[in-house]
């Protein structure tokens, strides 16, 4: 009985956060309520407060969630290693973070509900682990790794940013393409540039 009460507990928990991360995405954080979520995933707001404590416990519930969509969707993109993996890593995840589900949550509020030191944590246990990662197995970069990590990061999420609110994705592609080669260190530098 025990499993069953816990297989339960665990799908109410994931009908919760799905039926907030429509609501956090199309309304963004400040206009979802937890009663509105209760009501829509059919539970108690006793039963969303059981399982996430509050608006902000359910909201990092939820940020954490598309955090890894687009840690995967940056794995499969880039399955092998070297720079081919990052260029095609890093332009899977200015896709991925496009995507209105995915946007507002984890560039507009997410920052903002979370701060910034908590939001920085979230994504580097995840698409942004997979960008230090892939960087530090360089051996041709030309720079810092931690400098070019922070570099892309900010590049990536600004470009997505710029995206959203109209701007013309192959331009950016193209111009955080541009970045990712000009970090890479050519044939006759024997050292990274500090």
């Amino acid at each position: 009985m025990a499993r069953a009460t816990k297989e339960q507990s665990e799908l109410t928990a994931a009908q919760i956060r799905a039926t907030a991360r429509r609501l956090f995405a199309d309304l963004g954080y400040a206009d979802v309520s937890l009663d509105r979520v209760a009501e829509l995933a059919g539970v108690t707001r006793g039963a969303v407060y059981h399982h996430y404590g509050s608006k902000v416990g359910l909201f990092t519930a939820v940020v954490d969630d598309a955090q890894s969509v687009v840690a995967t969707a940056v794995a499969d993109a880039a399955p092998d290693d070297g720079w081919p993996a990052i260029e095609a890593g890093s332009i899977a995840f200015m896709r991925a973070v496009v995507d209105p589900a995915v946007r507002r949550i984890l560039l507009v509020d997410a920052p903002a509900v979370l701060g910034w030191t908590t939001w920085r944590e979230l994504d580097a246990a995840h698409s942004g682990r997979l960008l230090t990662e892939g960087l530090g197995a360089l051996d041709d970069l030309a720079i810092d790794p931690a400098a070019a990590d922070a570099l892309l990061n900010g590049a990536m999420n600004e470009a997505a940013l710029w995206i959203a609110a109209g701007g013309d994705a192959a331009l950016a592609e193209q111009g955080v393409l541009r970045m990712i080669r000009a970090l890479r260190r050519g044939p006759d530098e024997d050292a990274p540039r500090t």
